[in-house]
């Protein structure tokens, strides 16, 4: 895959939301994305606003004891994101019944616990806590996750 990766200093939450909102903007049809990082370094943040942005109206919730929320789009399709920290092995999503020809943007956090029953990522991306604010690293894992990072930050 590309090289080509994306670093960002977030100053705030509310930087972290704007993030979210620009990769709703320029959001593939369909796509897979793995948050990463410790908790409190904002992916739920970035989720939410993304979500959001994506005409997601009511309560975004955690998925952190559903292990999945599913959200309908603007577009008519759904986003599925899904909080695999409590499960102890990657069968268990068996029984979360996931297709997923039905989804048309996956955002998956603790992506790890669930090696080899998720689809595979086509963007990643590593939030970690920096002084007052977060760093995100972007990485492009396909595809259509190099073409996404193109369109949120296109070359000069």
């Amino acid at each position: 895959m590309s090289d080509a990766v994306m670093e960002l200093q977030l100053a705030d939450p509310e930087a972290t939301a704007a993030l979210g909102q620009r990769m709703a903007a320029t959001r593939p049809p369909q796509a897979v994305v793995y948050l990463r990082g410790d908790l409190g370094a904002g992916k739920s943040t970035l989720a939410r606003a993304l979500l959001r942005a994506l005409g997601v109206g009511g309560t975004i919730r955690s998925p952190t004891y559903t292990l999945v929320e599913r959200y309908p789009l603007a577009d008519g399709s759904e986003a599925w994101h899904l909080d695999l920290y409590r499960i102890a092995d990657a069968g268990e999503l068996e029984y979360l019944g996931l297709d997923a020809d039905e989804v048309g943007l996956w955002l998956v956090e603790w992506a790890e616990r669930g090696a080899g029953a998720l689809p595979r990522a086509d963007l990643v991306v590593e939030l970690a806590v920096e002084g007052d604010g977060r760093r995100a690293h972007l990485v492009p894992a396909s595809a259509v996750g190099a073409a996404w990072l193109g369109a949120l930050h296109p070359r000069a």
